[in-house]
């Protein structure tokens, strides 16, 4: 592993136990320039995971809690006039950011969602004619329980296809969860984390993960997976040539996290079901025999030849 990504890693893991795997991963779509859905329980990290990245990294941080009565401008911002200068100047919303944590995603009603769209896409706001870039690197890192319904919007697809990725923590072992409430005990536990990167630093790896080489077989097998998502009859709606350029992207991240400038079949598989499953739109039939969109992609992906060089 990349040395300085490795002290990102272990700082992390300082209050977020035994989840290296979801770690690496949001890392990686930190990385890939892309934006992450954290779906899950309640209590089991989501929000903690995200803070502890946007911590470890010296950028800037904001976390708008969504709920119904959250307008587009407290995310996008807003134009007001100075009462001194009578000229229309701009507010800053949550979203002029460098990591943006929006909290229970799905509480925020669909106008809400609909004003992240330009921002997560483009990394830009249109506002009143104007249009503002946004600080690089700019990340959306969104949660959203799946199990509590009553009050909480579905995200439509095209909100969905627009996150690079979506993980899950999952419960922890009872070692390791013996090791979480242990660690609670300490005054010291709920202490901002020590940043160990810098944003230019971030960018850095950022163009380094644009330097990593995918060879013609490993697009093919790209290619090869999206269209077998499209030609099954697990699902009614495949992925898009979005969710393709967001898997070679996380791929190719995924190698640099791993200290090599090329990318591997094993790579495109570690990310694979975080990347496509989301934008999956399963069939009846998809619904009935599989648990959830993550079993069926990787089902697809065992009738897809690995290319072997």
């Amino acid at each position: 592993m990349n040395e300085q990504i490795g002290s990102l890693v272990k700082n992390i893991e300082k209050v977020i136990v035994g989840k290296r795997e979801a770690i690496v991963k949001v890392i990686c779509a930190m990385l890939a320039e892309g934006h992450v859905l954290i779906e899950d329980v309640p209590g089991v990290g989501k929000t903690r995971l995200v803070a502890a990245l946007a911590n470890s990294v010296d950028g800037m941080f904001n976390r708008i809690q969504l709920t119904p009565d959250i307008m587009p401008s407290d995310i996008v911002g807003f134009s007001m006039i100075d009462p001194q200068s009578k000229q229309l100047e701009y507010r800053q919303g949550a979203a002029m950011c460098n990591f943006l944590l929006a909290d229970e995603i799905n509480r925020a009603s669909p106008k809400t969602q609909s004003s992240l769209l330009e921002v997560m896409e483009e990394h830009q706001i249109s506002l009143d004619g104007r249009t503002m870039p946004l600080p690089a690197p700019f990340m959306v890192m969104a949660t959203q329980n799946p199990v509590e319904t009553y009050g909480t919007y579905h995200l439509p697809e095209a909100q969905m296809d627009r996150f690079l990725m979506k993980i899950s923590i999952g419960y922890p072992e009872p070692e390791e969860e013996l090791d979480i409430i242990t660690r609670s005990e300490d005054p010291h536990y709920k202490e901002k984390l020590p940043a160990v990167m810098t944003i230019d630093d971030v960018n850095r790896h950022i163009e380094g993960v644009k330097g990593v080489r995918c060879t013609d077989s490993i697009k093919n097998y790209i290619v090869a997976l999206l269209n077998a998502s499209r030609q099954s009859e697990l699902v009614k709606l495949g992925a898009s040539p979005r969710g393709g350029i967001a898997l070679l992207k996380a791929s190719k991240a995924y190698a640099y996290v791993d200290g090599r400038d090329y990318v591997v079949p094993d790579d495109v598989r570690a990310v694979m079901s975080a990347v496509l499953s989301h934008r999956l739109m399963l069939s009846p039939k998809g619904k009935s025999v599989f648990e959830n969109a993550e079993a069926v992609m990787e089902e697809i992906a065992m009738s897809v030849p690995v290319p072997v060089k």
